[in-house]
């Protein structure tokens, strides 16, 4: 099986009993396959399950959500109150990679959101990873200026965050609900 006509590109071949073969992913939307038989049973062959975009899978959700936000006819048609608490979640449960692209989508979704659409103060969790991350890059002076990905990601997001609470005049609520009562307390005494 293959995702090319001339069985190079991602290629999975099997022979033998069934205990051999194992699920796998094509890419694209086109599946080749060859059965040649050495006609050393008298078995009727192989029998296989084809099944599209896996539901679930993060890079297909990824991918639909991301087309899904950069068409501005369909945004108003989207639930974006509950697609931002799924996707905070996400981004809260995802690590690596996975979080970063659960942050991309999230930013998006602040970015086309009107007012009232998304509960900022669900990013509480991602609020506190980013703080975390602050206060060790302020104490790590090996590597000044340098910020890794995830936390390049975050401080765009609750620029962008603070930005739009702005406008909308809630700084104040929205900061208040982030932070934790002891972290203001800190704050205060300093």
């Amino acid at each position: 099986m293959s995702s090319s006509s001339d069985f190079q590109q991602d290629r999975h071949s099997f022979s033998g009993s069934p205990q051999k073969w194992t699920d796998f992913e094509l890419p694209g939307d086109t599946l080749y396959y060859r059965f040649t038989s050495d006609m050393s049973n008298t078995e009727w062959g192989y029998k296989f399950t084809v099944t599209a975009g896996h539901l679930g899978r993060f890079q297909t959700g990824f991918e639909i959500l991301k087309q899904m936000l950069s068409e501005e006819r369909v945004i108003p048609h989207l639930p974006l109150a509950r697609i931002w608490e799924w996707q905070v979640g996400v981004a809260c449960r995802q690590t690596g990679h996975q979080r970063l692209k659960a942050i991309h989508l999230l930013l998006k979704i602040v970015q086309c959101s009107s007012q009232g659409d998304c509960d900022l103060t669900l990013l509480k969790p991602l609020w506190q990873l980013f703080t975390h991350m602050e206060n060790n890059s302020c104490h790590d002076s090996a590597k000044p200026g340098i910020l890794l990905p995830l936390h390049r990601a975050l401080a765009e997001l609750f620029f962008v965050t603070e930005n739009r609470v702005t406008e909308l005049g809630s700084l104040q609520e929205y900061l208040l609900a982030l932070n934790t009562e002891d972290h203001l307390h800190r704050c205060t005494a300093q």
